[in-house]
Order: structure tokens, then C-alpha cells, then sequence
């Protein structure tokens, strides 16, 4: 039986955690437990900072870009003796469940912690949408329109001063920013991790833009594509003549990360939060409180952590078209 439960935040922050750890406190004291949060992810949990959490304390979080409660890397939690140091912190705080938030490291951290026969469940919270379990994760849809902002505004210099910019989003693994700001910004090419887009057929996409007279090109590239922003642009300098256009670069980083959250993820992270405490007030453990088809669906976090997700690669012909 649960009469206290926690809740951390871990790994790379995204925005609409805040959402989600005002909806597990609340919906778990609307459970009659006690609630805590955990400071700086795994690590905190390793140290022992777990504070109680009231109504009150999630006031006015919602809005809020990050996450209230902290994240870190967490090495040692890695080890087994880390994360037996971190099941000694939850019995000593007589914690009885723990809900994790966070994308595919955070939820290893929670499976091991199930693995061990402690009551986890995980809400899915990442901006890169690289997570088994759910079709869209808490942070995805701020990071993409941030993203689309920053091109739309850069296609008007571009046009302006009839240059092309290419321009670096977050995914270090998994493409899905890159290609779906691409096509929603009306990229010229858009390159990402999950195929190799050597730098010459860039240059003759460019060069067939600029001979059709276009007025501008965007070029949009995820960090983890094989070929980097850096890379690209150093090949499109020594290019320049055969690609016609001049060629700027903007790398958009932590940029994305940060923000008020919209209200596709404030409700994503309300829906998810509250799901992961009725999970466990159920009796459900071991699960990833995630999106599938438009509602709440509880996978297991063996399979979350074992089958990695795959981006709809007929949306990169979409791009190609709708770029002519």
C-alpha cells in the first residue's frame, strides 16, 4: 500500500516537466498519500535531498520552462552500488513508489530500480521524441515551434539578402526535430542522424534552388547528422561559386530547451502525470506513462529501454517535394 511517494526529474530538461510534477503531487495527494520531490535527479537520489511537496509548493509551476525540482547526470547511479545507495535513500525516507520523468537514460535508471523490485513508474519527457512508449513526449512540440520560429525568421533575412542559412537543431541521436521543422519551416534539405546526406548532394540541392530563383535556402541539420553544421559549412564555403548563394550559419543549441512551454505540452504533461499516479495507486509498476494514438498508454520499461524508436522516413521524400 502507498502512504508517500516521490517524484523526480532526470536528465535533459524539457519543457512541460514543471506541468508534469505539478500533476503527480496533486494527483497524489488527491490519493491521500504524502508527496516529495527529489533534487537533482539520480544523483539526489543518491544523497538523500527529498523534500515534501504540497499543493501550494506546484502553485504557479505550469508556465515555467525546466524543472522546479533540478536534473544532473548522474555516473555513480550507473553502478550497482549507486543505485543500491539510492534504494537505501528511498526506505530510509520511507518512500513507497517513485515516478521518473524523463527520456530514455532516466527511464534505464527507473527499469534498474524496478529490476530490483522497487515500485516505478515513468512519464515519457524528452524534446528530442527518441522514446519508446509514447508517439510524442513532454517537451517535443515547445523545442519544435521554437525551432520553426527561428527558421521563419531567419527566411526573412534570407530572402531579404538572397543568402542561405543553415541551421543547427538539437538531436544527437534521433532526427525527428530536424525533419519535422524542415517540412514545417519549408527546408531546401534537411539532414539527420538516422541517414547520411553526404555534403555534395546538399550543395546540388542548393545550387538547383538558386538556378531556379529562389530568393533564399534553408538548410536544416540535426547535431548528430554525420556531417555537422561545421562540417557542411566549410564544405559550402569551399562550394560557393557552384551553389550561388552565400551561405550563413546558426546554431540554435540549449535555445530550444528553454521557454514557456505550449499548451500542447502543458496538457501532454498534466495527462501523463496524472496517469503515472493512477498506474500506481492500481498496482501497475514497471511502466512508461506515455501517448499512443492520442491517449494515455501504459508500456513496460523493459520494452522501452530495448527497442529503439524509428523516425517515418517517407517523411524525408515529403520534405524533398515539397522543397521544389
Amino acid at each position: 500500500m502507498i502512504r508517500r511517494a516521490a517524484v523526480l526529474t532526470s536528465g535533459g530538461d524539457a519543457p512541460g516537466m514543471n506541468a508534469a510534477i505539478r500533476a503527480v503531487v496533486r494527483s497524489g495527494l488527491a490519493q491521500g498519500w504524502q508527496m516529495f520531490g527529489v533534487r537533482h535527479g539520480y544523483a539526489g537520489l543518491i544523497s538523500g535531498t527529498i523534500v515534501p511537496l504540497g499543493a501550494r509548493d506546484v502553485g504557479g509551476i505550469m508556465q515555467l520552462g525546466g524543472t522546479m525540482l533540478g536534473t544532473a547526470r548522474s555516473p555513480e547511479f550507473r553502478t550497482e552500488d549507486g543505485r543500491c545507495r539510492a534504494l537505501r535513500t528511498l526506505n530510509q525516507h520511507e518512500i513507497d513508489a517513485l515516478v521518473v520523468i524523463g527520456g530514455n537514460g532516466s527511464q534505464q535508471g527507473a527499469y534498474a530500480l524496478s529490476e530490483m523490485g522497487y515500485p516505478v513508474v515513468g512519464v515519457a519527457s524528452t524534446i528530442d521524441n527518441d522514446l519508446s512508449g509514447s508517439d510524442i513526449t513532454i517537451g517535443v512540440d515547445t523545442a519544435l515551434n521554437i525551432a520553426l520560429e527561428a527558421i521563419d525568421r531567419l527566411k526573412v533575412t534570407a530572402s531579404s539578402l538572397e543568402r542561405a542559412f543553415l541551421v543547427e537543431v538539437m538531436g544527437r541521436d534521433c532526427g525527428y526535430l530536424a525533419l519535422m521543422a524542415g517540412i514545417a519551416g519549408g527546408a531546401e534539405a534537411i539532414c539527420i542522424p538516422e541517414i547520411e546526406t553526404h555534403p555534395d548532394e546538399v550543395v546540388a540541392i542548393l545550387a538547383d534552388s538558386y538556378r531556379r530563383g529562389k530568393p533564399h535556402a534553408i538548410v536544416v541539420v540535426a547535431e548528430g547528422a554525420q556531417h555537422d553544421a561545421h562540417e557542411l559549412a566549410e564544405h559550402f564555403a569551399a562550394h560557393v561559386d557552384d551553389i550561388g548563394f552565400q551561405l550563413r550559419t546558426t546554431i540554435l543549441g540549449h535555445v530550444q530547451r528553454g521557454g514557456h512551454p505550449t499548451a500542447a505540452d502543458r496538457l501532454l504533461a498534466t495527462n501523463l502525470g496524472a496517469g503515472a499516479v493512477q498506474y500506481l495507486a492500481d498496482g501497475q509498476y514497471g511502466f512508461l506513462a506515455g501517448n499512443i494514438g492520442g491517449k494515455l498508454a501504459a508500456t513496460p520499461l523493459a520494452e522501452v529501454v530495448s527497442r529503439p524508436k524509428t523516425l517515418d522516413m517517407s517523411l524525408l521524400d515529403l520534405a524533398g517535394i515539397m522543397a521544389r
